[in-house]
């Protein structure tokens, strides 16, 4: 079964420090935790606190505080691989995947991404398709592990997953062109698998 403290690690190689780029919908974010998405997040408050305090690098201050790198890695924790059954996915490059996505993307938006891998490799129904819901339950689970022992290898899966989060990246930049400006982040998050 995965582990949330590998998956945990990768993502944050992703999701830099403190930031208020005017150009990013989430507006004032911290390791990748949008104020705007996440206003109630406990981690505001001390983060508020130290920008008052520190005359120096910000961001060597907010790294170094260990109360609010718990509180980071707690918050990811139940928001994201608790949500996406993360301890029971049965293959850590998925789970990491899933995870990323979900974290950059949306929990339901990357849960769907891997029903829909599901039903594309379940070669032309040897496996029921699965309902593409958001929803990562039992059934997406069972058909997973099935598919994944059929494979005997998670590559097939990795280039769906990393296929459509790569199309949604083009996506948004096609309807926003001032998100080009993090095309080469997305794009590098999109070959952390490949």
């Amino acid at each position: 079964m995965a582990d949330f403290e590998t998956a945990f690690k990768i993502t944050m190689q992703f999701e830099g420090g403190y930031s208020k780029d005017p150009a990013d919908p989430g507006g004032e974010t911290y390791r990748g935790i949008a104020r705007k998405r996440h206003p109630s997040w406990a981690g505001w408050r001390t983060i508020d606190q130290l920008k008052s305090r520190t005359s120096g690098n910000l961001n060597r201050t907010l790294n170094n505080n260990a109360r609010l790198q718990s509180m980071v890695k707690q918050f990811y924790k139940d928001r994201f691989w608790n949500q996406m059954l993360g301890d029971q996915i049965p293959d850590q490059g998925v789970a990491e995947e899933v995870f990323d996505t979900s974290v950059n993307m949306g929990l339901r938006r990357s849960i769907r991404f891997l029903q829909e891998s599901i039903n594309l490799l379940n070669r032309n129904r040897q496996l029921e398709d699965i309902t593409v819901d958001g929803w990562l339950g039992k059934k997406t689970l069972t058909a997973l592990r099935k598919l994944l022992r059929q494979d005997q290898s998670n590559d097939y899966m990795m280039a769906l997953l990393n296929l459509f989060q790569g199309k949604r990246y083009i996506e948004l930049m096609r309807q926003r062109p001032t998100l080009e400006k993090f095309a080469r982040g997305w794009l590098r998050r999109t070959q952390q698998h490949a």
